[in-house]
C-alpha cells in the first residue's frame, strides 16, 4: 500500500483506478483497496490477467530497446505513462544511449506525484514529464517542457502501450494518435499496444464488465481494426502480433499461451 503521501484533494482513494489496478496485478505497491478489490475480481474471471499484463509489459521493454538499439532513436514521447515501475523507459533507452531524451505524458495525479523517478535522467540525456490528457494531443504539443526536451527537427519515438483500450469510439484514438504524429518528421516511429478479445473473448469479456462496472468501459479491438493506427507508417517486421510474438528474447515468453493475452503489440516508421 502506497505510503507517499497523495494530496487527498486530487487523489480519488474510494474508486479503482486502472494505472493502480496494474499496478497491483504487476506485485507494486501503489495502490489502495479499492484497487486491489478491483484486481482480485478480475484474476478471478481470468486466472491469466497477470500473465498478459507482464508480457504487454515487457513489450514496451523491447520495444524500447529495439527502438534506441537498431532503429537509432534517441528521442521518446510515451502517452499514458502510468505509475513508474522500474525499468522505466529512459533507463531502457538510455542504457543504450545514455544522451537518450524522454517526454512523459499522463494526467493521473499519483503519477505526478510519483515522478521524481521519472526525472533521474543519465546526465548525458534528460527527461520531463507533463500533466495532460492524451485526448488532448495540441496541449502536449505545445507544452513547453515537450520543446525544452526535444528537437521535433529529429526523429522522434512515439510510445502509445495499454491506453487505447480505454478510448472509446467517440474519442477517436487513431484520430488523436495521428495529429500526436503529424509534427514528427520522417524517420519517426510509433511503438503501440492495442487491447483485443480475439484470443480469449469470454473471459477477456468478463474483466471488460468489470473494468465497466467501476466506471471503466473499454473498447477492445479486432486485428483489422488495429491496422489503422499504422496507416500511411511502415510497419516493422513481423508486424501486428500479439505482444509476446513481438521479436521475442526468452526472458518471458516462454509457455505463454495465445490465448493467455489480449494485447496485440506492433512498430511501424514513418516514412
Amino acid at each position: 500500500m502506497s505510503d507517499n503521501g497523495w494530496p487527498a484533494d486530487r487523489i480519488d482513494t474510494e474508486n479503482a483506478h486502472s494505472a493502480r489496478i496494474y499496478d497491483y496485478v504487476l506485485g507494486g505497491k501503489d495502490y489502495y483497496p479499492a484497487d486491489k478489490e478491483a484486481g482480485d475480481a478480475m484474476a478471478r474471471e481470468w486466472p491469466a490477467l497477470p500473465v498478459h499484463m507482464r508480457a504487454n509489459r515487457d513489450f514496451m521493454n523491447r520495444a524500447v530497446r529495439w527502438l534506441a538499439e537498431e532503429a537509432g532513436m534517441r528521442q521518446f514521447l510515451d502517452i499514458g505513462t502510468g505509475i513508474p515501475t522500474s525499468p522505466n523507459l529512459h533507463e531502457i533507452a538510455q542504457a543504450v544511449a545514455p544522451e537518450s531524451r524522454v517526454v512523459y505524458v499522463d494526467n493521473d495525479p499519483i503519477v505526478l506525484t510519483l515522478s521524481q523517478g521519472l526525472l533521474a535522467s543519465a546526465p548525458e540525456g534528460r527527461t520531463a514529464y507533463i500533466e495532460a490528457d492524451f485526448r488532448d494531443p495540441a496541449a502536449i504539443l505545445r507544452a513547453p517542457e515537450l520543446r525544452a526536451t526535444l528537437d521535433l527537427s529529429r526523429p522522434v519515438a512515439l510510445t502509445v502501450i495499454a491506453i487505447v483500450h480505454f478510448m472509446l469510439d467517440a474519442d477517436d484514438a487513431v484520430g488523436v494518435v495521428r495529429r500526436l504524429l503529424e509534427p514528427l518528421p520522417p524517420g519517426s516511429h510509433l511503438a503501440m499496444s492495442i487491447g483485443t478479445a480475439e484470443f480469449a473473448p469470454e473471459e477477456v469479456g468478463r474483466v471488460a464488465r468489470e473494468y465497466a462496472a467501476r466506471d471503466m468501459p473499454m473498447r477492445l479491438r479486432t486485428r483489422d481494426e488495429a491496422h489503422a493506427f499504422f496507416a500511411g507508417l511502415d510497419l516493422v517486421e513481423p508486424g501486428i502480433v500479439q505482444v509476446h510474438k513481438w521479436h521475442p528474447d526468452g526472458s518471458g515468453e516462454q509457455g505463454v499461451r495465445d490465448e493467455d493475452i489480449a494485447m496485440y503489440g506492433a512498430v511501424a516508421r514513418k516514412p
